[in-house]
């Protein structure tokens, strides 16, 4: 499910896995493997920081219950 932008404003900050950037948003378990999914992406062009993916992936992870 892809997210509109007011959908995405109603999210409480707690659930982004970036939350201080309001980014990778993690609503569900859905969205938060498509994090996961991301952030590895991210990391592999240089975009993102590796310790910032791993707090991401840490996040997903427990919501996932991995």
């Amino acid at each position: 499910m892809k997210l509109d932008e007011k959908e995405r404003k109603r999210i409480p900050t707690s659930e982004f896995g970036l939350p201080g950037k309001r980014k990778y948003p993690m609503p569900d378990k859905s969205h938060a493997a498509n994090a996961k999914a991301r952030a590895t992406q991210m990391v592999a062009k240089g975009k993102l920081s590796s310790s910032a993916a791993s707090r991401i992936r840490a996040k997903a992870d427990r919501i996932l219950g991995e």
